[in-house]
């Protein structure tokens, strides 16, 4: 019997199946080398990276919810360079494409990473964190403003030959009008949806739980909101996207691909179950096995197409 394809293209990455990681959640890989195959995933999506190094938010950074956690962590990462000459070499060793998530401050930060990362060898992708504050700008998070986060995206894409995935936020007024602006500015590929913003107060000391008071929201909680946005994103925009908030099955990533993904990320599950991205990715071939699908491209968007 004839195994299905599960290889995807996400905007010129190449893929031999559709689970990789979402950023944040699977450190640099070694964390769960442990527990699984990193040869076996579609691709690692490593912790954000930014020019210098970051310590992070003081306080509690994580605080759990019904059905999903908060977390202000605030980019906590030894800096670009450090990942190059020290984690990079070790993911090196293994048969799955890299992908570096990268954040700045300014469209300065974001270009010399681009250019860092792209002269790095074995880096296959760039996906653009513009979730960020711009600090030029008094503070207005890129990701919030059309015509700033196709910025962004301009200028990551005239300081790299790497495909570039851009990473948007949900917590906007009209998602859509910012996918097609960092469409129009040169994006290979959407990543869809970072985490929604919230809050968790402590009722017994009367304060916020978290140490930087909001923090984002991630888990099945946010699953309905991200499905909802890929499927209104992919019918706008003809843009490869990788769907990611809350997949914890392979059951949940299909819902992901009928609604407009290419590929998928795993995130918060990994706090739960370290095999996590395996389950997922067994679930998705029982399901194509089941269905008597021979290639999981059929399935991209089948739910409106």
């Amino acid at each position: 019997m004839t195994r299905p394809n599960l290889a995807v293209n996400l905007g010129g990455l190449q893929m031999k199946n559709p689970v990789t990681t979402a950023s944040g959640c699977f450190g640099f890989g070694p964390e769960y080398a442990p527990y699984i195959d990193l040869n076996r995933l579609g691709a690692i999506v490593v912790k954000g990276t930014t020019l210098e190094p970051r310590l992070g938010n003081p306080g509690v950074r994580i605080v759990e919810t019904p059905a999903g956690i908060l977390n202000s962590i605030g980019l906590q990462n030894p800096g670009v360079d450090h990942f190059i000459s020290k984690a990079l070499p070790y993911l090196k060793e293994y048969d799955t494409p890299v992908v570096v998530n990268i954040a700045g401050n300014t469209l300065e930060d974001y270009a010399e990473l681009a250019k860092r990362l792209t002269a790095a060898n074995g880096v296959a992708a760039l996906e653009v964190n513009i979730s960020c504050p711009n600090v030029k700008k008094g503070g207005m998070v890129f990701g919030t403003d059309c015509f700033m986060a196709a910025e962004v995206i301009r200028t990551v894409k005239q300081h790299t030959t790497l495909p570039v995935i851009a990473k948007l936020s949900p917590n906007v007024t009209n998602i859509v009008e910012i996918a097609q602006g960092v469409a129009e500015a040169g994006a290979d590929a959407l990543a869809l949806i970072n985490t929604l913003l919230g809050m968790a107060i402590d009722i017994h000391t009367r304060k916020p739980v978290l140490g930087n008071t909001v923090g984002g929201l991630s888990g099945p909680a946010i699953r309905p909101v991200a499905v909802r946005i890929i499927w209104q994103v992919a019918q706008a925009v003809n843009l490869p996207i990788l769907g990611m908030g809350g997949i914890m099955s392979g059951e949940d990533a299909i819902e992901f691909i009928l609604a407009g993904a290419t590929a998928v990320a795993v995130g918060t599950a990994n706090f739960v179950n370290p095999r996590a991205t395996m389950d997922v990715l067994e679930g998705i071939e029982q399901y194509m096995e089941k269905y008597g699908v021979k290639d999981i491209n059929e399935l991209v968007g089948a739910a409106w197409k």
